[in-house]
């Protein structure tokens, strides 16, 4: 009995002194993770580095912590603009536009590397929507290693945080339903013209694997290894891309659609599958024709999917579709409540003077 007695006496003083342990680290903070925020950019070469570094040190007297900047794939710029980014006390990260490659003198060289829809129209001379909509074949080998080395283009340049992939998916087999009038359509099924990928190189792909060609199917639009069959061509790029980044100890990091089971259905993209590190899922609600508590419902979908995995989700913000200063509060406070690690918003030169200061508010009430 005295031994049983020492053993259960043993056992609570190590209980509590676990629980002393981290109650006092969560009260150092050693266990809380800052909430960050951030702000997509796009790059020109033509300014002075100036003029970067007033923009840059605009957006950390605000509370922001990190740009993603897009330099058109150049390493050089990006190079250029690390280091004033970082003087500011500003992260990077390297923003690229993945499978939508508009303008990209290497790959107009080549036909054959471009998606082509269920009607027959081919991405290099017939595209969707609009005419910087030029997207590559995940499943053609030359167009991938094609990304794949632009992608490592990036990953070398010293000091940035990660490469950042956007338009990593297929066209939008549905548009946002905010901006069907734009183009005056209605998508109530999924049109020939806006169901990709029909190239030789992707259907050649899955027949190897399935021995049916997707072509001749009557209704190739619910067939469901053939769906599945272009999320994982998708997913094929986005792995490879993280041992790429991770190779030059980089993260892998991407701008998404709203949640999970939304972008499956809208561009062929399930980011809740994927090997990667953060997400930054574009929850642009005016979109979406939805009221400001959508941000809320669909971070919270996106966390609830990535449960039990180590990757992170930064909810992205659209500047002009917040109408006031407590709005954009609204927002901020919606994504941290439900689960978010932090926000971003598109992009850094649509916020006024005034919604900096509501972001450098907001991020103070929130220490």
């Amino acid at each position: 009995m005295k031994y049983i007695t020492l053993l259960i006496i043993g056992y609570f003083l190590v209980s509590f002194n676990i629980r002393d342990f981290e109650k006092n680290s969560i009260q150092k903070g050693e266990t809380k993770t800052e909430f960050k925020f951030g702000v997509w950019i796009t790059a020109d070469a033509k300014r002075t580095n100036e003029s970067y570094t007033e923009e840059f040190k605009k957006y950390k007297n605000a509370g922001i912590d990190e740009v993603l900047i897009n330099t058109s794939t150049s390493p050089e710029l990006l190079k250029r603009l690390v280091p004033i980014a970082a003087k500011e006390g500003l992260k990077v990260h390297a923003w690229i536009m993945t499978m939508n490659r508009p303008g990209d003198t290497v790959a107009l060289q080549h036909p054959d590397w471009y998606m082509v829809s269920r009607s027959g129209k081919s991405c290099f001379d017939d595209r969707p929507y609009v005419d910087y909509y030029q997207w590559l074949s995940p499943s053609h080998p030359e167009a991938r290693q094609h990304i794949y080395d632009l992608l490592e283009g990036l990953a070398k340049v010293k000091g940035i945080e990660s490469v950042h992939l956007d338009y990593i998916r297929y066209p939008d087999v549905f548009l946002p339903v905010g901006l069907l009038p734009k183009y005056n359509l209605v998508q109530n099924t999924e049109l020939p013209d806006y169901d990709f990928d029909y190239s030789d190189a992707s259907v050649n792909a899955f027949m190897k694997e399935f021995g049916r060609d997707p072509r001749k199917l009557e209704h190739p639009e619910i067939d469901m290894e053939w769906k599945q069959f272009r999320l994982n061509q998708i997913k094929n790029v986005v792995d490879h891309a993280y041992e790429i980044a991770h190779k030059h100890g980089k993260k892998l990091t991407a701008a998404v659609f709203p949640f999970p089971e939304m972008a499956d259905h809208m561009v062929r993209q399930r980011w809740d599958k994927w090997i990667i590190d953060e997400v930054y899922p574009m929850i642009y609600h005016n979109f979406y024709n939805e009221g400001m508590n959508w941000i809320g419902f669909a971070t919270q979908q996106g966390v609830t999917d990535l449960k039990g995995k180590q990757t992170k989700l930064n909810t992205g913000i659209y500047v002009p579709g917040v109408e006031s200063e407590d709005e954009l509060r609204k927002t901020i406070l919606l994504a941290k409540e439900n689960g978010a690690a932090g926000v971003t918003f598109f992009d850094g030169p649509a916020i006024s003077d005034a919604y900096l200061k509501v972001i450098a508010a907001t991020k103070a009430s929130l220490k």
